[in-house]
């Protein structure tokens, strides 16, 4: 009797413990699915908002685009009649008869632009119910030369759309304007020409979004301002809120769900399921049935896991693909040898490189984004699309670095940044331009191994404008650089001993191996001192031998200003560098410094409005029986060349302000041109040595 009883109390407690185990279990089931469940919602509304987005913004984009042409139709053809004003109604009204959208449209000219119709002059075509009406505004209560629709344009020399202001002599209700420079036949800005839109539209629009009840749109400018939204917005607490750009205006659109929207059905039927499992705790038979439950939640998740794992393998091979992994890169070339490998530590990793030849120029880059794992892996995807984006088109280091820190750092909203180094490497003589973000420096292999001086710089996407510094090296035939990121450095053994710059130098020191086999020294280098300890960062090298042996006639210099007059006596150095590579004599080496001072200073003090921060490109061609200068700024437009030349033999009172700089500067060189393209002033100007 006392074994049946202690069999049965063991029973007993071995039923209690299942039961424990089991409601252990279930409650844990319960919250597995609340989790996935809830993440799949919210998957869902994510995507209806993203596609309700989309549509909203193609029909805004078209909306915008639609008045964009149609205005600068109307410029192009007002431009066509300027001498006969009286008909400017013409065309003003056929594009609002063509275009219910636009609520009015304008050509307004400059001050005085037609004396005799006084200092403002501005025809107006207003929609009025199913007709127009037409009137000339302008005067001293409507100052439309201060508005910005008008003074942008004109300004920037390209159209653009106004920040939403209140019309009270029009159409007495909220607007935009888009307004483009209105020229005459020679070019020059006479008066804008713009077309209103209300805001009313854009309301009706957001309100048409209604993916959940209670759900809304809206649309806020870059400065926060909102645009447009429903009439009455619901306020929720912790709601989901989804967000996209529209297009370039800089305005954002988002749409708001209440939570009890998406995740209010799945609450109720989770409370639901757990009172179903509280009862069915009283038969043991579900104790085992959620046993074996749970083992087929185990294998759902552990397929889940070897699913993810295929994914990511499949992302490794992806994001290898996206890097230059071909060697030699250049099989027709024999001015350079190269070689380079990435290891990331996971499947995926935040290192990456990038090169490729223009110009007979070999551009290339690497960089390290903080953080590791899926999030590095897109940074650095970015990163290296942007970098062939930008430096398709820019010839500086320091541009390119420039441009891709502002564009990161506008859309860094988790605060990840990137080290970052860039070079362009001149195939025909061996010159070498960079620009350091905050990257560990390069090593110059040689016939010793040193450091090329780099400026540490900040890395990109921390600070929008920050300013950078371009440096510049001369490669000999056969020497090399050697780009890495700190994971080669920074590898450690079991000991956490690290292996360390000076162990790299004594790998690649000596003989002039090839690239590839200097790299495969060092991979084993570092795989013998770490040993079986795990690998920590990602590692990744680029390896660059200049090999052209010939001497061309064709040398480049680069100086980079800001617009700051202090920086006016680095152009003597910048000649004087010149002048002793050419043998020019002092008096000639001073009449070039004259000159291109003349000039710089002149983009300083005019080209950029006061309190902007601008640069100042100067390039310098040195050939074998000439020098040609190239300064190039993105300022107003503006060619000195067409300026009067100043009559030097009338008395000073008699001269006219202007037109001595651009005597002496055509007096100096031989030619000096000017364009404008891509909207950079470019002045050329040759001096025959």
């Amino acid at each position: 009797m006392k074994q049946v009883n202690k069999y049965l109390r063991k029973s007993v407690w071995t039923g209690l413990l299942l039961v424990v185990i089991a409601a252990a279990t279930l409650e844990a089931t319960g919250l597995i699915q609340y989790y996935f469940s809830r993440k799949m919602l919210t998957e869902e509304a994510r995507q209806r908002a993203e596609s309700e987005m989309a549509l909203a913004r193609q029909k805004i984009e078209s909306v915008m685009t639609t008045v964009e042409t149609a205005t600068e139709n109307l410029s192009w053809t007002a431009g066509l009649i300027l001498e006969s004003p009286e008909y400017f109604f013409i065309p003003i009204r056929r594009m609002m008869e063509t275009n219910d959208i636009i609520m009015d449209a304008a050509l307004a000219f400059t001050d005085g632009f037609y004396p005799e119709r006084g200092k403002w002059f501005e025809p107006l075509v207003a929609r009025r119910g199913d007709g127009f009406e037409e009137m000339v505004l302008g005067s001293e209560s409507h100052d439309y030369m201060t508005a910005e629709w008008f003074t942008k344009p004109i300004l920037t020399g390209k159209g653009s759309w106004s920040e939403p202001y209140f019309d009270d002599i029009a159409g007495m209700t909220t607007v935009i304007t888009y307004s483009v420079p209105l020229k005459d036949t020679t070019g020059a800005i006479v008066g804008v020409a713009a077309a209103d839109i209300t805001m009313e539209w854009l309301n009706a629009l957001m309100g048409q979004i209604q993916l959940y009840p209670d759900s809304y749109g809206t649309i806020v400018n870059g400065n926060g301002t909102l645009l447009a939204s429903p009439p009455e917005t619901l306020k929720f607490a912790n709601p989901l809120r989804y967000t996209s750009s529209v297009g370039d205006t800089g305005w954002s659109m988002s749409v708001v769900i209440p939570e009890e929207s998406v995740f209010g059905g799945m609450k109720h039927i989770n409370t639901l399921v757990l009172l179903l499992q509280l009862l069915g705790l009283a038969m043991i038979f579900l104790i085992l049935r959620s046993a074996a439950k749970s083992q087929i939640r185990y294998q759902e998740l552990n397929e889940k896991k070897q699913v993810m794992e295929s994914e990511l393998h499949i992302a490794h091979g992806i994001q290898m693909a996206m890097l230059p992994n071909i060697f030699p890169p250049f099989p027709e070339r024999n001015d350079i040898d190269m070689f380079a490998f990435l290891d990331p530590a996971k499947e995926v990793g935040g290192d990456l490189y990038d090169f490729f030849i223009r110009n007979d120029k070999l551009y290339f880059c690497i960089g390290d984004v903080s953080g590791k794992g899926v999030p590095a892996s897109l940074v650095m995807a970015v990163t290296r699309s942007l970098f062939r984006t930008v430096s398709a088109h820019e010839r500086s280091p320091l541009h390119i670095v420039t441009n891709m820190n502002d564009s990161m750092s506008d859309t860094n909203e988790d605060t990840m940044f990137v080290t970052f180094f860039c070079g362009i490497l001149d195939l025909l003589n061996g010159h070498l331009r960079y620009c350091n973000a905050g990257h560990n420096g390069p090593l110059l292999l040689g016939d010793t191994v040193r450091n090329l001086p780099v400026e540490p710089n900040i890395p990109l996407g921390i600070v929008s404008g920050a300013a950078f510094k371009e440096q510049e090296a001369d490669l000999a035939y056969g020497e090399g650089i050697f780009l890495y990121t700190d994971g080669i450095t920074e590898a450690e053994d079991k000991n956490h001993n690290m292996f360390g710059e000076e162990r790299v130098k004594s790998v690649l020191a000596g003989g002039n191996g090839m690239a590839k086999d200097k790299l495969a020294k060092l991979k084993k280098a570092i795989s013998d001192f770490v040993g079986g300890a795990v690998q920590s960062d990602d590692m990744t090298t680029v390896l660059i031998r200049y090999m052209n042996d010939r001497n061309p006639d064709t040398m480049e210099r680069h100086l980079i200003l800001h617009n700051d007059i202090q920086q006016i006596p680095q152009l003597a150095g910048f000649v004087e560098a010149i002048a002793q590579e050419k043998h020019l004599d002092q008096s000639l080496a001073m009449s070039l410094n004259l000159a291109l001072e003349e000039v710089v200073t002149n983009v300083i003090m005019y080209a950029y409005p006061e309190g902007a921060d601008g640069l100042v490109d100067i390039e310098a061609i040195i050939r074998k029986e000439s020098i040609d200068f190239l300064v190039i700024d993105s300022g107003t437009p503006f060619d000195p060349t067409t300026v009067p030349a100043a009559n030097i033999d009338a008395p000073a009172e008699d001269r006219p302000i202007g037109g001595l700089g651009i005597y002496l500067v055509k007096s100096i060189m031989d030619t000096v041109e000017y364009k404008r393209y891509e909207g950079k002033n470019i002045l050329s100007m040759t001096k025959k040595i």
